[in-house]
């Protein structure tokens, strides 16, 4: 069906289009949410404070904010809580092996209670960062002197402004197309692309002409480098064998198993850098509170360690490397499949079924998982390496935020071209 014909569906589709309303909607919602600041921000110190060191950070944290942070929001948190809170959940299941079990094997009702904890604990977790954050804030003189009630109405107000947006994703996800949460941070980072290009235009230099055309090609290569991998995969033949019943005979047909390079799609780049943004979030909050001591130079001496570049460009690497790993273990069980395999009779051929077939599926797993997880880790730390080498800061328009833009559109059109063909049929 061509382009033309899907939009003409899609367009006289009621339940399709209603569905693509709602996300609309819920989006428009979401930024009129990042639009209304909290009580007591000085605006002069807040745009001195992101222009300041560790603009990398709070760029970074701005993108989990759905772009809320730049002006302190009533959802300056965003869904950073909830991806916290999912980690969390996610590494408990390597831990534990009922929450494995829970989220492999009781199927959709196993995962709506998997969800279930995580909304749960995103609470406190949203608490203690909407607390520490706005320390940080009120000790460089961001936010005005508050009394006790009123800090606490700030702190409440944070925490339901991220529950609502957890819970606006989450009917995203049940009622519109996509991914509710993912779609969130998309709008966020899309939103700063005008001011990026305002800033740009503004500050155009006839001079800096072949960085910005350097810009230009990197984005792009970027961008198809994004579609390839998400697209690539490792087709492994299966075997279908013969079944005689009275006069009829079935099976004998053979398939493949696709088994994608990069797995565990966006994932990782973002639970990397929410283990990232914690410990300095923690670590600047912590360097205004203590005063002079052992203690303090500790605290001091780890939040000049996590704004080094060369660290914290290796850190985010590692981090996106092992987590690509750690998302495709458990979203991906070679045993299960293996298992799966033997009891609808099918088998790869030249493998034996079993042991030898679960062994076969996680080696090459294992291997094609390599070049994602290096290839991921490389986008994550292209914003730096693109800095180092010129001076300008792109994570508004970065790596990072370029694979997050690519793969939930990748994604979005996937879901709505799934939905057409079923309304087809």
């Amino acid at each position: 069906m061509k382009f033309g014909e899907k939009l003409k569906m899609i367009w006289h589709d009621k339940g399709l289009r209603g569905r693509l309303f709602f996300v609309l909607g819920a989006l428009f919602i979401s930024r009129l949410l990042a639009s209304i600041p909290i009580p007591g921000i000085d605006s002069s110190k807040l745009s001195a404070f992101f222009s300041g060191s560790g603009s990398e950070f709070l760029g970074f944290l701005n993108i989990f904010s759905g772009g809320g942070l730049s002006n302190l929001s009533i959802v300056m948190l965003g869904v950073g809580p909830y991806i916290s809170a999912s980690i969390i959940m996610q590494l408990l299941t390597m831990m534990f092996p009922k929450m494995k079990a829970m989220y492999q094997e009781e199927g959709e009702a196993g995962r709506a209670k998997f969800s279930q904890y995580s909304r749960i604990l995103s609470i406190p977790l949203a608490f203690i960062q909407g607390f520490a954050f706005l320390g940080l804030l009120a000790k460089a003189g961001v936010i005005t002197q508050l009394t006790l009630g009123e800090t606490i109405t700030n702190i409440l107000i944070v925490v339901a402004g991220s529950t609502l947006l957890m819970w606006v994703g989450e009917l995203m996800t049940e009622f519109g197309i996509g991914n509710g949460v993912s779609l969130l941070i998309f709008a966020g980072i899309v939103s700063r692309l005008p001011q990026a290009i305002s800033q740009m235009s503004l500050s155009f230099d006839v001079s800096q002409i072949p960085v910005y055309l350097l810009f230009l090609v990197l984005g792009l290569v970027v961008i198809y480098s994004v579609v390839f991998i998400s697209e690539a995969e490792r087709p492994v033949p299966v075997t279908y064998a013969k079944r005689v019943r009275g006069s009829q005979t079935s099976g004998g047909v053979s398939t493949y198993l696709p088994l994608r390079v990069s797995q565990a799609g966006v994932i990782p780049i973002i639970f990397g850098m929410s283990i990232l943004l914690i410990p300095q979030m923690l670590f600047q909050f912590l360097a205004g509170v203590l005063s002079a001591g052992t203690l303090k130079d500790i605290i001091d001496f780890l939040n000049n360690l996590f704004s080094n570049n060369w660290f914290y460009g290796i850190a985010y690497f590692v981090l996106v490397f092992f987590f690509t790993y750690f998302y495709t273990a458990i979203t991906f069980d070679p045993e299960n499949i293996s298992k799966n395999l033997q009891q609808s009779g099918a088998f790869i051929p030249g493998v034996r079924p079993g042991q030898s077939t679960s062994e076969y599926l996680g080696k090459v797993l294992s291997r094609i998982t390599l070049f994602g997880a290096l290839f991921l880790g490389g986008i994550a730390v292209l914003p730096i390496i693109v800095k180092a080498a010129t001076g300008i800061s792109a994570i508004a328009i970065g790596g990072t935020a370029l694979l997050i833009v690519v793969s939930v559109v990748i994604d979005l059109l996937k879901k709505i071209d799934a939905q057409i063909t079923m309304r087809e049929y």
